[in-house]
């Protein structure tokens, strides 16, 4: 699933390519992503492009008046092209859930979102305002906003009974964190998935914050100018835990771990991260005896 770092990529290279670009044809052909009915989806389309944002995991393509959302979800990716085909797109049929017509100063744009897999739960809205987005409006901050501090975050920390892992993973109390950067996250924090929330005390509040913008920022360095083609292979490249079961961890040597769940899976460093004990691989904080 795309994340934090690679959203922002995504955002900027959109930004970059289509500010200033009229929306000639707006193509829905998986009616199933489309999740709003006023305004109608082709009241984009004549539209200027003037600038592409990221709300959390959502990249909203604005123009004057209304804007493009779109949430990638498990398995959904861009691909965009500047030699975009012309044809009109069966319904249901391939990859392909939306397809977007541009023209600009420098050529025609084309912008495809596909989806693989039989789960389908790609999101796309036009809305008149990002926020009308359920899931946009229910955000909570953004990790590097200004008020996002180490304050805030032993705020919301001693709030939670919650593990650690999830809270992470919550859009509406962390905008833009999923399964495999909260993997990394704790993994450079040296805490453990299954660590409750409130239990943290103060310097490893502090910790967490740091390896947060640390991990996260790396990653968006990394993203950054990165057309989408790219960015999927530059994420996997810089994982150090996440999807890495089986391997020698890269700090200490140890041999990274999983827990896996019914819909998803985690990896860490016994070493690293809970003093050497296995975590039990089912849904519960005890460790194995």
């Amino acid at each position: 699933m795309p994340e934090l770092p690679e959203v922002a990529g995504l955002a900027g290279f959109l930004d970059e390519q289509l500010r200033g670009c009229l929306v000639t044809k707006l193509q829905i052909v998986s009616f199933a992503v489309l999740k709003t009915a006023d305004p109608p989806f082709n009241a984009i389309e004549g539209r200027m492009v003037s600038g592409v944002r990221r709300f959390g995991k959502f990249i909203s393509i604005d123009t004057d008046g209304v804007s493009l959302v779109f949430h990638l979800a498990r398995a959904g990716w861009v691909r965009f092209t500047d030699s975009p085909a012309d044809s009109q797109l069966r319904m249901g049929k391939g990859l392909i859930a939306v397809r977007c017509a541009f023209s600009g100063p420098d050529g025609p744009r084309g912008l495809d979102l596909t989806e693989a897999g039989t789960k389908k739960s790609l999101a796309v809205y036009v809305v008149r305002d990002p926020q009308e987005v359920p899931g946009i409006a229910t955000l909570g901050p953004d990790p590097f906003t200004e008020a996002f501090d180490a304050d805030m975050l032993a705020e919301i920390l001693a709030g939670s009974s919650q593990q650690i892992k999830g809270l992470l993973r919550s859009q509406s109390v962390i905008a833009g964190i999923g399964n495999a950067y909260s993997d990394e996250i704790l993994h450079a924090a040296r805490i453990s998935p299954f660590a409750i929330a409130k239990s943290l005390d103060r310097d490893t509040v502090q910790v967490l914050y740091d390896a947060i913008h640390s991990v996260l920022g790396e990653a968006l360095a990394e993203a950054s100018g990165k057309p989408p083609k790219d960015l999927k292979d530059v994420k996997r490249s810089h994982m150090r835990v996440h999807a890495r079961t089986g391997q020698p961890c890269p700090v200490c040597g140890d041999t990274v771990r999983e827990v896996s769940f019914a819909d998803m899976a985690l990896q860490y460093c016994p070493t690293c991260q809970t003093k050497g004990k296995i975590l039990a691989d089912r849904r519960t904080s005890k460790f194995l005896k």
